[in-house]
């Protein structure tokens, strides 16, 4: 609900719902042509599954995981292109910082904690009852 209220065209509860089939719903059994995934191996299996024929999976983190299973035939098959990224150059940075600020983009900052609190902001993301960023302040 809170996705779809700060603009989302749809959200999918992975929770309740299956998630490769609910982009399949969603998308007239198409897919999508781009996933960025930055969890790893809990939810690989689904992005891969979620692909359109020539879609592109971005990955950029392992969180759960850096050794998903790979369905091989899937990628063959389908024509799928994965790629890995990480950060980007000095100037890279400076462009997207312009973008945000040119467009009002800003991170979600679920909560803020002071240092002193850092394990409970850990227990927060712990929980996986964030929406947004933890954030933890340094002064």
């Amino acid at each position: 609900e809170r996705a779809l209220s700060l603009g989302a065209d749809a959200a999918i509860c992975s929770a309740t719902e299956d998630l490769a089939q609910a982009v399949m719903r969603l998308t007239g059994r198409r897919g999508v042509d781009v996933v960025f995934e930055n969890v790893g191996a809990a939810v690989w299996s689904d992005a891969l599954k979620s692909l359109a024929r020539g879609g592109r999976l971005v990955t950029c983190g392992a969180t759960s995981g850096d050794q998903p299973g790979a369905d091989l035939r899937r990628v063959f098959i389908r024509q799928l292109q994965i790629y890995g990224s990480t950060l980007g150059n000095l100037s890279e940075l400076q462009d997207l910082l312009a973008f945000c600020s040119q467009h009002g983009v800003r991170p979600l900052i679920d909560s803020r904690y002071p240092m002193a609190q850092a394990h409970a902001a850990l227990d927060r993301l712990a929980s996986g009852q964030q929406f947004g960023k933890v954030a933890v302040s340094l002064v």
